[in-house]
């Protein structure tokens, strides 16, 4: 650490976990917690949660976990002492100037190489492109195939990689960089036969920039038939695809409404140079929840320019999900009858692709056309069955309003009795179906409100069972193999437990990391009187290590809270905590067998007692 153990106590407190992390995600209150979908995997049901009385976060899904400093690293991408400068210049803290340790130079000194080998490589493409001979195919592609302008060309960087298979590793060992730093940039390859040989050669080249405006990667069109036809930077330290977006340095800045989502650079250049400025893309991969999560860190508006083929279309849907999962409003450019936004702004001008822009449909109503596809409309069998799926789309908005206009809309749109779609969207929601996607329950006094409910609380306890059965059932206490974990976590969520059980069990009775966690909350009950668990998890910096204490920590106890089932639970988890201590004194030889047998027949006497 760069900073004493009291700043970064002191960083970390004025920074409420739930604020920050609200400023990235979308939480929703869930009892004493806040839960939403894990922004550290993709995820359809939200098992990442926030407990703003321990000030910690945790996933039951990839088991990520930490404090707000942890979640800062993760998210941001920082090292420890870069989460920890965030979050005081968010509560306008002014941090102590303190040397970094040698380790952490190296760290940030080799990512500050990293981009700059690769600023150095994207001016070397631009300089080949713009200034020289050797650029002419490249220069001519951009021209005369993209119609780019000469300032297109400039706002974007746009490069070209000569034909020769060593150009850009002479041009950087010339520039001083090291083979090291060349090759893990993704720039050039090593084998004993080849030797160094470019990534990247006969190809026209786009610079990709983080949101900061660094170049991190590249992005590579061939220039002929060879494969593949595009070709990107492989993931590094600075660049993971699944968490950047092309042109998002550019778009943030714009006045536009929202973001437009493409699928490749060229459709966003194109975009940029027609004034539509808020365009970017994916890096070569499906859209991801990490993106959705970055784009919403600058608007919740999302229009959709996929392009209008099958697999454009399968591709829109699923960012529509990953979009509404976000709770990020989605919308559907119409491109047809041409292929993707490049295409249609060539043909039909940018007043046409305005238009376009204002008629987005809704990421339902999109679904909802996209499943009309399956079924014929004049097959009455096939479109009553259309009726009930599409019904079963609309149940799944919650707000009454807008299903009701989905019902209207749909039933106008396919000539379909609008009554009928009406009650089936009912009838769906009535099943708990809808209930569980979010549709609003029947209006009080309704006569089917008690089978509503029925059916409402049977699919709730089933979430309930579903959710506890990684944490073990609620029939009684865990098993020995995780005791003192689930003591622990017990203890930690009532903490006057620590009081209570103080003449039955101490931090010496755990053992390993549960150890070391039990010691520093036995000492801070002793100093304060109460825990705080977000302090302990500034003191592990490895990621493996705050994900494991967190996992500890963060634990919502299944047992029943009635006072006699708590007493009988708590009594077998300090029975055999303590019976584990005395077997393994056994088996190693500590102590005399006779005292170690009497002290087997004493905690067999222990009973807990609650207040």
């Amino acid at each position: 650490m760069y900073y004493p153990e009291e700043v970064i106590e002191e960083i970390r407190q004025r920074n409420d976990i739930v604020d920050v992390i609200s400023s990235y995600i979308s939480l929703k209150r869930s009892g004493s917690n806040y839960v939403c979908c894990c922004p550290f995997h993709n995820e359809k049901t939200a098992s990442f949660s926030v407990s703003r009385q321990k000030q910690i976060f945790h996933c039951f899904g990839c088991h990520e976990g930490g404090n707000v400093i942890s979640f800062v690293m993760k998210y941001e991408n920082y090292t420890f002492p870069e989460a920890v400068k965030a979050l005081a210049d968010r509560v306008g803290y002014a941090l102590p100037e303190i040397e970094q340790s040698e380790e952490d130079k190296k760290k940030a000194g080799r990512k500050a190489l990293l981009r700059e080998v690769n600023t150095a490589a994207a001016a070397y493409f631009h300089f080949l492109l713009t200034k020289t001979e050797r650029g002419k195919p490249g220069y001519r592609y951009y021209k005369e195939k993209r119609k780019f302008t000469d300032e297109t060309i400039a706002s974007f960087g746009l490069g070209y990689a000569d034909i020769y298979a060593d150009d850009l590793y002479k041009y950087l060992k010339k520039k001083g960089f090291t083979d090291d730093i060349i090759r893990d940039a993704g720039l050039v390859d090593f084998d004993e036969r080849r030797g160094p040989h470019d990534k990247f050669w006969n190809r026209v080249m786009v610079p990709i920039l983080d949101q900061n405006g660094k170049c991190i990667a590249f992005g590579g069109r061939v220039l002929g038939d060879a494969k593949p036809k595009y070709l990107n930077t492989k993931e590094t330290e600075i660049f993971e695809k699944s968490r950047n977006l092309f042109a998002l340095y550019k778009a943030k800045r714009s006045r536009r409404r929202g973001m437009i989502l493409c699928e490749g650079y060229m459709d966003v250049i194109t975009q940029h140079q027609a004034g539509i400025d808020n365009a970017i893309a994916s890096l070569g991969t499906a859209f991801t929840a990490g993106q959705a999560l970055l784009i919403k860190r600058y608007t919740k508006e999302v229009y959709l320019a996929y392009d209008s083929d099958l697999a454009g279309r399968k591709a829109a849907k699923k960012a529509i999900q990953i979009l509404r999962d976000m709770d990020m409003s989605q919308r559907v450019i119409d491109l047809s009858p041409h292929k993707d936004p490049d295409e249609f702004l060539a043909a039909e001008g940018i007043e046409a692709y305005e238009e376009r822009i204002r008629n987005a449909i809704p990421g339902r109503l999109f679904e909802i056309r996209e499943l009309a596809g399956n079924f014929r409309m004049d097959d009455p069998e096939e479109k009553a069955n259309f009726l009930h799926e599409a019904a079963e789309l609309i149940a799944m908005i919650p707000d009454p309003a807008k299903r009701a206009n989905y019902c209207e809309t749909v039933a106008g749109e396919f000539v379909m009795d609008e009554k009928l779609l009406l009650q089936e969207v009912t009838r769906i929601g009535l099943s708990g179906r809808g209930q569980s996607a979010g549709a609003a329950p029947p209006e009080p006094g309704d006569d089917r409100v008690t089978e509503y409910q029925r059916d409402g609380q049977a699919a709730q306890v089933q979430r309930t069972v579903q959710t506890a059965q990684p944490q073990r059932s609620a029939q009684g206490p865990p098993g020995t193999d995780q005791t003192e974990e689930y003591l622990l976590t017990w203890m930690v969520n009532r903490p006057e437990l620590f009081g209570i059980l103080k003449d039955h069990i101490s931090e010496e009775d755990f053992s390993g990391v549960v150890r070391e966690v039990a010691d520093q909350l036995y000492a801070q009950y002793r100093e304060t009187g109460k825990v705080e668990p977000a302090a302990i998890l500034s003191r592990y910096e490895e990621s493996e290590d705050q994900n494991t204490v967190a996992g500890i920590l963060s634990r919502e106890m299944p047992f029943e809270t009635e006072r006699d089932s708590a007493e009988k639970a708590l009594t077998e988890l300090v029975k055999k905590l303590k019976l584990r201590s005395v077997d393994q004194a056994l088996r190693s030889g500590q102590g005399s067998a006779l005292a170690l047998a009497r002290q087997k027949k004493e905690i067999q006497k222990i009973k807990v007692t609650l207040p």
